[in-house]
């Protein structure tokens, strides 16, 4: 009997060894794809961090790079306007620019009238005054504002373009131009106190007009009239 057992337990024995080796291999593979996957996970996390590094220092270069770009739109936008300023200083006609102020009008070097506009939009008198007798007297033909029409040209270009005493020449004996493309007649308003006695104020106005520095309408604020200058009109509409 004891025979038998022993030879049952030594062939059970026999049929699960295979096994038992398939199993270990098994077992084996398995750590081994587990320590790769361990290895494969390890390098992956070293990629990820490298990747973080990477960006955190791309958006630290963005940055100083917009701030130097901010820095250098402000430093460009503080010094566009003084060289705008010089540019215009440069460029802005003798017969525009105030020399002095005598009694609230105001002249160029040459003693030429010219109009004077104050960092808060306030016009002089004279330009003022110009703006209302042009309204009164020359926009019919010239157009609202100096800016011409189809019947006769735009004032404000005349002001800048032409000499004082031809503008007043050609107001006060008028003017005739007849040609293959025009024929056009500008009548004399010697004559007339409502011209003559403000032909100043229209001469300021207009120039204040052809620079722009005046828009169009009715200027929003103005110097008060001032006894000089009321003392010289009541003289010359009397």
């Amino acid at each position: 009997m004891k025979t038998i057992l022993r030879s049952a337990a030594a062939a059970l024995l026999l049929a699960t060894a295979p096994i038992a080796v398939m199993a270990n291999d098994k077992i084996a593979e398995a750590e081994k794809m587990m320590m790769q996957a361990k290895e494969m996970q390890a390098e992956a996390q070293a990629m990820a961090e490298k990747a973080a590094s990477m960006m955190e220092a791309a958006k630290a270069e963005a940055a100083d790079a917009a701030a130097t770009a901010t820095a250098a739109a402000a430093e460009a936008k503080d010094e566009e306007p003084q060289a705008a300023d010089a540019e215009a200083s440069e460029e802005a006609p003798d017969n525009i620019k105030v020399s002095y102020e005598e009694d609230g009008k105001y002249f160029t070097e040459d003693d030429v009238p010219t109009y004077n506009v104050a960092e808060d939009g306030t016009v002089d008198w004279y330009t003022f005054s110009g703006f209302r007798r042009y309204h009164s007297e020359c926009h019919v033909c010239h157009g609202p504002d100096g800016e011409g029409s189809t019947y006769a040209p735009a004032l404000k270009k005349s002001a800048l373009d032409m000499d004082y005493y031809d503008f007043v020449d050609v107001i006060t004996n008028g003017r005739k131009a007849v040609g293959a493309s025009a024929n056009s007649v500008m009548p004399a308003f010697g004559t007339n106190k409502n011209v003559m006695c403000y032909i100043d104020d229209l001469y300021v106005y207009l120039k204040a007009r052809g620079t722009e520095e005046v828009g169009r309408g009715r200027p929003a604020k103005k110097e008060k009239k001032n006894d000089v200058y009321r003392e010289i009109e009541n003289d010359c509409m009397g």
